[in-house]
């Protein structure tokens, strides 16, 4: 059952996310997770047609067991903060070619680290009622601390109470709420903001990211979507890019 339609105003869009930001749930709600899917979006033609790139990852092996690449045209453009409605429905046409269904998605953006907590992990989470996290390479809203040095360390990615955060939140002495979590993903480089997308906690999203890890910054599910969707081929069983 589609949650809404696509043809919004970016006014509307707006007041949709506020609409559906109460539905996103932040506590753990998942299953047994055997499959894990990594979503990434690029785009071709100077941004006309939108690329979603979906690899499935066995767990816990992390070895590629289908991938996705499903193009059509660009319906929105770029608005900051309503990333989702420009991205989704091109993500929401590759899910449908797939052959199994993942216990759990990570995708290249935001979760609840969003100005009105609806990013693009939240919102695709709502759509497919799936666990999502969001894996995002720079901060969208939100203040945090020093970054420990660390592998797999974290600080809390904090922001000022909003409406759309629940009623029961937990507010700190500041009016802050924890959004999501700055972590140190690889030492010596740049952290990355992860945040829960839906039926998710923060520390289990920072879990998850945390044991997906290989040798690089980003987590093999989103490390592997990235690449099929800025490039043009597929990535091999081995995890490499085939032309």
């Amino acid at each position: 059952m589609a949650l809404h339609d696509w043809n919004l105003t970016p006014e509307a869009a707006i007041a949709l996310q506020k609409r559906l930001a109460p539905s996103v749930r932040r506590e753990d709600t998942l299953g047994e997770v055997g499959l894990i899917a990594g979503m990434d979006i690029g785009f071709e033609q100077g941004g006309e047609t939108t690329r979603a790139a979906l690899v499935l990852l066995e767990w816990p092996s992390l070895a590629l067991v289908e991938q996705v690449v499903h193009r059509e045209p660009t319906r929105m453009p770029y608005v900051p903060g309503l990333l989702s409605f420009r991205e989704i429905p091109a993500a929401l046409g590759a899910f449908a070619q797939l052959s199994q269904r993942p216990g759990l998605i990570m995708v290249d953006g935001q979760g609840i680290a969003h100005p009105r907590r609806l990013g693009i992990a939240s919102h695709l989470g709502l759509w497919l009622d799936l666990p999502t996290i969001g894996v995002g390479k720079s901060r969208l809203c939100g203040q945090f601390g020093e970054v420990p040095s660390s592998k797999g360390e974290w600080t809390p990615l904090t922001d000022r109470r909003r409406e759309e955060d629940p009623s029961d939140v937990s507010v700190d002495a500041r009016g802050r709420v924890t959004i999501g979590a700055v972590l140190r993903s690889r030492e010596g480089v740049k952290p990355l903001f992860v945040s829960p997308g839906h039926r998710l906690s923060l520390p289990t999203a920072v879990d998850w990211v945390v044991r997906c890890l290989g040798r690089t910054k980003l987590p093999e599910p989103t490390r592997l979507a990235d690449r099929l969707a800025s490039r043009r081929g597929e990535v091999a069983a081995s995890g490499q890019l085939s032309l």
